[in-house]
Order: structure tokens, then C-alpha cells, then sequence
């Protein structure tokens, strides 16, 4: 992969797609099985050795019960994919938990801007 924005992805979707197969208490043998592919393969998918296709996103999404888009967008750097998936986060808590969030959000917000 020779450019450093497609390691950059590249890394990320691997750190979504290991993220997303620990949170189903999967492994990667089952992964790899449910796919018809190697062990390997899917090792180098989570390590951002191997970009996974479009077509293999779409696998995975469906093995993790998750769009697409959120293998990738958890590791945009697009203020907009960020805001997306802070929003999925927030949703899975109750009112207090994510009140406290959004303070403490707000709270790193207004110190880290200052020195912009």
C-alpha cells in the first residue's frame, strides 16, 4: 500500500473490524470461516496490512450486524464521521451517562480550542 492515507484507512478499518469482531465474541477462525478465507487474511485485514474490498466491507457488516459505513467512518478524521459516531455511542446510554459525556466533551472542547 503505498501511500500513507491508505495505511492510515487502512489501519483504521482494521482497528473497526477487530473492534467489531471482539464486541460479537468472535474470533477470527470464526471470522475467516464465515468469510471462506484464511485466518491469515483476516489477521492482515485487522492489522491494516490488507485493505479489505467493498465487497468484503459488506461481508463483514453483515457477520457484525453494522452498516458499512461504520467499519469506516469510526476512523474518519472528518469532523461530520466523528459527529456520526459519537452519536451512535451517546445513543447506547441512558440520559445521565450521556449527559455527563457531553459535559466532559464540552469541557475538553473548550480548553483543547483555545489553543488553535
Amino acid at each position: 500500500m503505498p501511500g500513507t492515507e491508505e495505511r492510515r484507512l487502512a489501519e483504521g478499518v482494521g482497528r473497526a473490524i477487530a473492534k467489531r469482531r471482539g464486541a460479537c465474541g468472535l474470533t477470527q477462525e470464526q471470522v475467516a470461516e464465515h468469510l471462506g478465507i484464511g485466518v491469515e487474511a483476516v489477521s492482515r485485514m485487522e492489522r491494516g496490512v490488507a485493505l479489505p474490498t467493498v465487497v468484503r466491507l459488506g461481508e463483514l457488516a453483515e457477520i457484525f450486524g453494522c452498516n458499512i459505513a461504520d467499519l469506516v467512518t469510526e476512523t474518519s478524521s472528518r469532523a461530520s464521521d466523528q459527529a456520526h459516531h459519537l452519536a451512535q455511542l451517546l445513543a447506547r446510554m441512558g440520559s445521565a451517562d450521556r449527559a455527563m459525556v457531553v459535559d466532559i466533551v464540552e469541557t475538553l472542547a473548550s480548553r483543547l480550542g483555545k489553543g488553535k
